[in-house]
């Protein structure tokens, strides 16, 4: 039994559990069973895995069996994580409120546990910082400004990363491999500076990769899985679903409910979201009609798709093009079967013999 830490093309970095009484891991680079593939069975980091045919002189082997999953990150792929830990910089490049918020809304969407990092603090005046702390506060998150430059706020990132398996994600450029080179410093990840033309990061992580957090003190170890910078993370949810991903929501939702069950929270009577004409709007109320309209139109698309794909099949000419035929509405348009007929012609034929009979 293992743990997949990095998944590479075609082939998996494995690491074995220890013999128990043994400290050291073993690590295995494996290959998928054919019987995965064939079953669509796939294998992502985090993912708990059963090798066999391990060769111990060349390291190899094959993952043959993926254990149940505890959570499920599709974007990027992670197996049994506990906890998304976001990175943003407070400047270079400078924090926009409407790209973090985007990035919480989905992150929460995920179901696991959100927590916020704001790197670059030595960059930012101390009231510029307590502005920002108090302005995410409101938003119901409760961020450690840290400065990875010089060391300030790692131990808090390290007390919150100790015994779980996290998820480091944010955009590029805000530091997330140098805080995994000061959590870990034996792991050397690659950094590069923030462009200057464009104002934003570059991309210098290009695969999902597992690394051990080193016990500390008192601290367990943990796992931390890097994941490549986005800049602009997709939100895909229902519209109902989106109101459980902002925890203002969630705040006034628990206190009383909107008169209406599938209320959206715009323009419907009775509801305790949104706010009263001449009464204070939370501040990402118009951060939550922006991504409703999306989330609306992706789920009129996914509809109109679905109608589509209803109502055509695919066709393959001579060729070798593929086309579409309408579907036929009912089975009354098809052409009764050579079976069906006989079988009709049959009892037809026996009906007409007993009329005879009787007559006689």
């Amino acid at each position: 039994m293992g743990m997949v830490t990095a998944v590479q093309a075609n082939y998996y970095w494995v690491r074995l559990d220890p013999p128990q009484g043994h400290s050291a891991a073993v690590m295995l680079l494996c290959t998928r069973r054919a019987r995965l593939k064939k079953i669509g069975q796939q294998v992502w980091v985090g993912d708990r895995v059963v090798v066999e045919d391990i060769d111990w002189a060349s390291g190899r082997g094959a993952v043959a069996q993926v254990m149940p999953r505890q959570s499920e990150l599709r974007r990027p792929p992670v197996a049994n994580a506990e906890q998304l830990w976001l990175v943003f910089s407070l400047t270079e490049p400078e924090l926009d409120p409407w790209q973090l918020s985007r990035f919480l809304v989905t992150a929460e969407s995920t179901g696991l546990s959100v927590s916020l990092g704001l790197n670059k603090c030595d960059r930012m005046s101390p009231s510029a910082q307590q502005q920002w702390r108090d302005r995410l506060g409101r938003w119901g998150y409760n961020p450690v400004i840290m400065s990875v430059h010089q060391g300030t706020g790692i131990d808090a990132v390290r007390q919150q990363l100790a015994g779980r398996l996290s998820v480091i994600s944010g955009p590029s450029g805000v530091g997330k491999s140098s805080l995994i080179n000061q959590l870990i410093p034996a792991v050397d990840q690659r950094v590069n500076a923030v462009s200057g033309k464009l104002g934003r990061g570059r991309h210098t992580t290009r695969h999902v990769e597992l690394f051990e957090l080193p016990p500390l003190g008192n601290l367990p170890g943990g796992l931390l899985a890097d994941t490549p910078g986005f800049n602009q993370p997709n939100l895909s949810c229902a519209p109902t679903a989106l109101e459980n991903y902002f925890p203002e929501v969630r705040q006034r939702l628990a206190a009383e409910t909107c008169h209406f069950s599938n209320c959206l929270h715009r323009d419907e009577p009775g509801c305790v979201v949104r706010s009263e004409p001449g009464e204070q709007t939370w501040e990402r109320y118009e951060h939550y009609l922006v991504f409703l309209e999306e989330a609306i139109a992706q789920q009129t698309a996914l509809e109109q798709t679905a109608t589509v794909e209803e109502s055509v099949k695919p066709l393959t000419g001579e060729a070798g093009q593929t086309y579409y035929e309408p579907k036929l509405a009912t089975k009354r348009y098809r052409r009764p079967s050579r079976r069906s007929r006989h079988q009709d012609l049959k009892t037809l034929c026996g009906d007409i013999d007993d009329l005879l009979d009787d007559s006689e």
